[in-house]
C-alpha cells in the first residue's frame, strides 16, 4: 500500500462533487459551505479544502441557517449525507429552510448507504432489503416538506452534469430553498458486492472486461493538476522520464478501479491529454488475441517510423 493522507475511497462516488465545487468556485468565487457529518467531511482537507463551518450529523443545512442573507451576494452551500439527512437533516434543515424561506442550497449525497458508519441500508437505499423499507427517494421526501426546486443528479462521476447543476443552483433568479441530490453507489460497498461474481467468472474460464486509467509518461508535463482537483488514492507521482525535467510525473497505481474521475477532471478543467483508458482481459478470446497482435504490430510500426523520423532530424 502506498502512503497517502486520510481521504475519501478510491473511486468514491463524493469525490466529484467536491471537485465540480472547486471548479465552480473558480468560475464563482468562494462560497461559504457548511458541513456535515460523514464521509463528505474529508473535504475540509487537501486536496479540496472545502468547509468553513461543521456543525453536527444532519445538521449541514441547519448551520448555514444564520448566514440566509442577502448582504453577501452569494448563497451558501451546505453539504449533507444520506445517513445525516434520514437521522435529522429532513426536519432541522430541509423543514427549517422551507419555513424560514432560505435562498440557499444544500446538496445531499446519497450513495446508497450510510457510509461512513459501515454501510447500513437507509430508507432510500437502491437494494431490496427483506426486513427493512428501502427505495424511498430523497427527492420525493425534500419535495414533501415543500421544496420546489429540486434536482437530481444520477451519476455523479458526470463531472460536467455536477459542475452545471451547482452552477444553476448558485446562480438561479428562483427565490426559495434549493435541493441537489447527488447519487452514486458507494464504491466501497459496490466493489464488496460485485468483485465476487467477478472473481467466480474469471475463475471459470468466462470472459471478464475491466476498465483502469493510465497516463502517459511522455505527454504528462508534472504539474500534478489532476491530483490537486481531485485527490484519488490512486493518483501518485513517480520519476520524471525526461533527463531534462525535473518534476516528477503523475501516475496511477494499481488500486484503480476504472470510476473515470481522472479523465472526466481533464476535460472538463481542460488540464491534459496524458489520461487514457484502458481495458484487462481475463480470458480473452481468440479474436481480443488476434486484434492485440494486430495493433501491437501497427503501434510498433508507427513509433519505429517517429524515432527514425527524430533520428534524422538529430543527424
Amino acid at each position: 500500500m502506498h502512503g497517502r493522507p486520510p481521504s475519501f475511497c478510491t473511486g468514491c462516488p463524493e469525490r466529484p462533487i467536491f471537485t465540480a465545487i472547486k471548479l465552480i468556485e473558480r468560475e464563482l468565487g468562494p462560497h461559504h459551505v457548511s458541513c456535515d457529518i460523514g464521509c463528505h467531511l474529508f473535504s475540509i482537507l487537501p486536496p479540496f479544502n472545502i468547509g468553513a463551518t461543521t456543525m453536527g450529523y444532519g445538521s449541514g443545512w441547519a448551520g448555514a441557517a444564520a448566514l440566509n442573507t442577502t448582504e453577501t451576494g452569494k448563497r451558501t452551500l451546505s453539504i449533507m449525507g444520506d445517513g445525516g439527512f434520514w437521522h435529522n437533516g429532513l426536519t432541522s434543515g430541509v423543514g427549517n429552510a422551507v419555513f424560514n424561506q432560505t435562498d440557499n442550497v444544500l446538496v445531499v449525497i446519497d450513495n446508497g448507504y450510510s457510509a461512513a458508519t459501515g454501510g447500513q441500508d437507509l430508507l432510500s437505499s437502491k437494494a431490496a432489503n427483506p426486513i427493512r423499507a428501502t427505495n424511498h427517494p430523497i427527492e420525493k421526501a425534500v419535495r414533501g416538506v415543500g421544496v420546489d426546486w429540486v434536482r437530481t443528479v444520477s451519476n455523479t462521476y458526470s463531472l460536467e452534469q455536477m459542475r452545471d447543476t451547482l452552477r444553476e443552483a448558485l446562480t438561479t433568479k428562483a427565490k426559495g430553498p434549493k435541493v441537489i441530490v447527488a447519487s452514486s453507489e458507494c464504491m466501497l460497498n459496490k466493489q464488496r458486492r460485485v468483485k465476487p461474481p467477478v472473481r467466480k467468472a474469471i475463475a471459470g474460464g468466462e470472459r471478464v472486461v475491466r476498465e483502469r486509467f493510465g497516463i502517459d509518461p511522455d505527454t504528462c508535463t508534472g504539474d500534478h493538476s489532476c491530483i490537486r482537483l481531485s485527490g484519488c488514492p490512486s493518483l501518485t507521482i513517480k520519476p520524471n522520464p525526461d533527463p531534462l525535467r525535473r518534476d516528477p510525473i503523475a501516475s496511477v497505481v494499481d488500486s484503480c478501479v476504472g470510476c473515470g474521475l481522472c479523465g472526466e477532471v481533464a476535460h472538463a478543467a481542460v488540464l491534459c491529454p496524458s489520461f487514457y483508458r484502458a481495458e484487462i482481459i481475463n480470458n480473452p478470446t481468440r479474436w481480443d488475441r488476434f486484434r492485440q497482435r494486430l495493433r501491437t504490430r501497427v503501434i510498433g510500426w508507427l513509433q519505429a517510423r517517429i524515432e527514425r523520423r527524430l533520428e534524422g532530424l538529430a543527424a
